[in-house]
């Protein structure tokens, strides 16, 4: 009980001093971000949520409270998926009409917001999903002021039972012959997840080889958390991604959310990657 109550302290506590930020991402889309400002000498930390979740959800709203007791400016922002102002979770049955290009766009827009104001310095940090999409960013052409990141149950794409090179050469022709046609398929934790063949594309080429290659491949210091009881892993993908060595710490007892108890392990382990980051800065 007394995990859960300061839990719950902490992130009152932080949601008292945040402010809500917002920027026009594309026309007629607006999306929005919790702004918590820390210690001008620290890094900021632009911390994103997972899988059609918003920064409330518990994970990521109970990290940025720890991180910014910490000392750290930490902006968390709510990926707008196409929603004007989104500040919901997104249900799997709704049709869906954004892409991974679309959040890692939406990412650089933030990662310029922060520089805007003036932090030279930013380290990005995800929650399952929302790891991947970073490293999707990453992947791409990073901001010079990203120096590090740390992802917290990373997680790739997941599409069910089926095999995945035949579903893409499926989408793909789909995607010339009926651009614009809705195809339903597993996502991730959707059993049905509504879209056009192109965007559904973009999410299911993220498969564990192309999310562990982005990893070897980052072009910044990353680390990996990770729970040894987190059951929404794909198949040997704890295992994969122990053979990275320092990289990654796997938390005993740990699901997929972290929670509980465990929610001290993450924000110790985020702590301490975020120490060696500055010991290697100096």
């Amino acid at each position: 009980m007394r995990p859960i109550l300061l839990s719950l302290l902490l992130w009152f506590a932080s949601a008292a001093q945040a402010a809500v930020v917002f920027q026009d991402i594309r026309p007629g889309i607006r999306a929005g971000a919790s702004y918590q400002v820390g210690e001008h000498n620290k890094p900021a930390i632009l911390l994103l949520h997972g899988f059609l979740q918003t920064r409330e959800f518990p994970t990521v709203a109970t990290l940025a409270g720890g991180l910014h007791d910490a000392g750290y400016t930490v902006l968390s922002p709510t990926l707008s998926l196409n929603i004007p102002a989104r500040s919901q979770s997104l249900a799997c049955e709704a049709i869906h009409k954004h892409s991974l290009d679309d959040d890692t766009d939406e990412i650089a827009r933030w990662v310029t917001w922060l520089r805007s104001r003036g932090h030279r310095s930013i380290v990005l940090l995800g929650h399952s999903f929302g790891s991947m999409q970073l490293l999707a960013y990453l992947a791409g052409r990073p901001d010079p002021a990203v120096k590090a990141y740390i992802g917290a149950s990373l997680i790739e794409a997941q599409i069910g039972p089926v095999d995945r090179r035949a579903l893409i050469q499926s989408l793909e022709a789909r995607a010339r012959k009926t651009p614009r046609a809705l195809v339903n398929h597993p996502l991730s934790f959707c059993r049905k997840y509504t879209s056009t063949p192109r965007d559904l594309l973009s999410y299911v080429s993220w498969d564990q080889a192309r999310t562990l290659a982005a990893l070897r491949r980052s072009p910044v210091e990353s680390w990996l958390i990770m729970g040894d009881a987190d059951n929404l892993l794909g198949h040997n993908w704890l295992a994969a991604l122990k053979h990275l060595g320092s990289q990654v710490v796997v938390v005993p007892g740990a699901n997929h959310f972290m929670d509980g108890e465990h929610e001290f392990d993450l924000l110790e382990h985020t702590l301490a990657f975020l120490h060696k980051l500055d010991a290697v800065a100096r």
